[in-house]
């Protein structure tokens, strides 16, 4: 499954895929025809959404947009594999998932973004409700308390509004291992937060 090699079943509503999703399955064809305006478009509307994740999920220990890059190099070169048994962005972030793991293998000690929960975040939803604000805001500070494995289903969950299901076909595991490390995250969690906060977790 290394790569985006391989899709899974699909994890759309029973109507079928959204627009949005055959939106993107058709930039995806496109691409596999070497269509540079469709790559180009499937780039910008991932990039942010990616940046996000890696560095979640890396701790900016590696350069991200050299993460992001090596990815969208593979959407690329295995476009022809994609075959839509799953969700274009599963896809995606499961080959950021593994290029953000092999970078990592690199790394001594990863550093802590401490600025990260000062950026904003254009993501809508949710974080209009002042508690889930809270959260994330709280969820940035400690992630450095996390293994990357467990930054990424945490992220997934709470940043990118994943279920578990779809979390393990992005980092390829059985659910049980998802929730198992979102357990060990929430309970880790909990001992870096105060307050109000756990009742979130």
């Amino acid at each position: 499954m290394l790569d985006g090699q391989q899709a899974w079943p699909d994890e759309t509503s029973p109507q079928g895929p959204s627009a949005i999703e055959l939106a993107e399955r058709c930039l995806v064809r496109r691409i596999a025809e070497r269509s540079l305006p469709a790559f180009d478009a499937l780039y910008r509307d991932y990039h942010a959404r990616l940046a996000r994740f890696l560095e979640r999920v890396t701790l900016r220990a590696v350069p991200v947009d050299e993460l992001i890059n090596d990815t969208m190099l593979v959407v690329w070169n295995r476009a022809a594999t994609y075959n839509g048994q799953c969700k274009v962005s599963t896809w995606v972030f499961a080959i950021a998932y593994r290029k953000a793991l092999k970078a990592l293998k690199g790394v001594d000690e990863p550093v802590a973004d401490d600025g990260a929960h000062l950026r904003p975040s254009d993501e809508a939803g949710p974080e209009e409700q002042r508690g889930q604000r809270e959260l994330r805001a709280a969820l940035l500070r400690a992630f450095d308390g996390l293994s990357a494995d467990q930054r990424a289903v945490v992220d997934l969950t709470y940043f990118h509004g994943a279920d578990y299901r779809e979390i393990a076909q992005i980092v390829d595991c059985p659910v049980a291992t998802v929730k198992t490390r979102m357990f060990h995250a929430r309970r880790r969690l909990r001992a870096l937060l105060s307050g109000s906060l756990e009742d979130w977790l």
